[in-house]
């Protein structure tokens, strides 16, 4: 058994027209770029302990942060799942329309970016400095600051979303190397002498931020894929952008409210929550990166492309792929659970990050680790659905997994703490999980 499939992989890798050569290719290299990216993001998290610790700044800045970015990675998602499929049919059914279409998604990209960082500079102060979290005086003073300082990071990420999704709709991925930028720059701020730049975890964003925007910009003006921005709807393709866009709004909104109520959640727990639940999230998310980025922008384009041709056994392809990545998800929990301590010690357990501050991230660290099978093998069957335009389903599951998660924080975060938020992350991964399976085993 072992040898026969051996001699099919070889026969899939020999075949340049073979689909699991394309995803097995597309995920190594995307693989590499993701591990670029997220030991630039750990040395980054490394310097931020040891500069500030588990703190108030740590704290403030990571919750505004969030805040911040929380619609531009709703757009993000949104814009990968219905672009890529989008692109593809358009490639085969009408393909003097993507210029035109590219030029006015800009136009609207540039006005909803605006109207976020307005949202954020003029409404969030004002919002978040109403003390009703019970914060202290110093730690609002804190959220006020990077409020108004973070507000551009809305426009440019937004921006920066929609450059991503084009490059990897087109089968690029260095849009995922790219995505190392902003820690590499923020790091180096942070290594700088503290006389030299105040405030430099606000401006050590802001300028990572714009550096990933101008790399983004030049590889897609040399290759003739960035026109200037045109504030029209008249491109035929829009009609298919709106009927997708709105079922995936609602969805991924859904969706990212869990990232937003961890945030409360932790805040409630008291100072040094939020940061331990953070430091915690960061090395996970090396992890998930590693398998679910590379695995989600490997097949996307792969199955958008079979499904726009007919060409192929997606479904099959499909649950292979969910197979192959539930296992590799269990191998990481059998790798890392045990190392965990060790590997938390050796990345922050230094300067104002002390032992006690590796114990707790360690064991939030291990309770999250519950949900890197079902993360895996439930992203490949997510980028089926979105290749099959079942937004619906999508949407469905995704207001059911806010159910779960709001119910699993209020059941375990009480009971243990911040290790109850990363148990119950964990759970509703396994309900999605089962969910999307069940639904993509239906024939549509």
């Amino acid at each position: 058994m072992f040898i026969t499939m051996l001699d099919r992989i070889r026969r899939h890798m020999a075949n340049p027209e073979s689909h699991h050569r394309r995803i097995a290719s597309s995920f190594l290299l995307v693989s590499f770029f993701v591990l670029v990216g997220k030991l630039a993001g750990a040395a980054k998290e490394m310097t931020i302990a040891w500069r500030y610790g588990i703190s108030e700044t740590v704290d403030a800045y990571v919750f505004v942060f969030t805040l911040v970015t929380w619609p531009v990675a709703i757009w993000f998602s949104i814009l990968t799942i219905v672009l890529v499929p989008l692109v593809a049919q358009l490639r085969v059914n009408n393909p003097a329309e993507l210029q035109k279409f590219r030029s006015e998604l800009l136009g609207f990209t540039i006005i909803l970016g605006s109207s976020l960082s307005a949202l954020v500079y003029f409404t969030f102060p004002y919002i978040l400095n109403t003390n009703w979290m019970g914060q202290s005086v110093s730690a609002l003073h804190l959220i006020d600051e990077f409020s108004s300082g973070l507000a551009p990071v809305a426009l440019l990420g937004i921006v920066i979303s929609l450059f991503s999704a084009w490059m990897l709709a087109c089968g690029h991925h260095r849009n995922t190397l790219f995505e190392a930028i902003p820690a590499l720059v923020l790091l180096g701020v942070l290594l700088l002498p503290p006389t030299w730049i105040t405030e430099p975890l606000l401006w050590g964003t802001l300028s990572g931020v714009a550096f990933q925007l101008v790399a983004l910009s030049v590889p897609l003006k040399q290759r003739g894929e960035l026109q200037l921005p045109h504030f029209s709807f008249h491109s035929p393709a829009w009609k298919g952008f709106w009927n997708a866009i709105g079922v995936l709004a609602i969805s991924q909104t859904l969706m990212s409210f869990t990232g937003i109520i961890d945030q409360f959640t932790a805040a409630n727990l008291g100072t040094g929550a939020i940061s331990t639940l953070s430091y915690s999230n960061r090395v996970l998310a090396l992890l998930l990166s590693l398998g679910a980025v590379a695995i989600g922008r490997a097949v996307l384009p792969v199955f958008s492309d079979m499904q726009a041709r007919g060409a192929g056994d997606l479904k099959g392809t499909a649950f292979q792929w969910c197979t192959w990545m539930f296992l590799l998800g269990l191998c990481v929990i059998l790798v890392a659970w045990p190392l965990s301590h060790w590997v938390i010690a050796i990345l922050f357990e230094r300067g104002e990050f002390n032992a006690m501050d590796t114990a707790s991230v360690s064991d939030v660290f291990r309770w999250g680790l519950v949900q890197v099978p079902f993360y895996f093998a439930g992203l490949v069957l997510v980028q089926l659905l979105a290749s099959q335009q079942r937004y619906g389903v999508i949407a469905i599951f995704a207001a059911t997994n806010l159910l779960v998660k709001i119910l699993g924080n209020l059941i375990f975060a009480e009971w243990m703490g911040v290790a109850g938020i990363a148990l119950a992350t964990g759970l509703m991964y396994v309900w999605s999980t089962i969910c999307l399976y069940i639904a993509a085993h239906r024939v549509i």
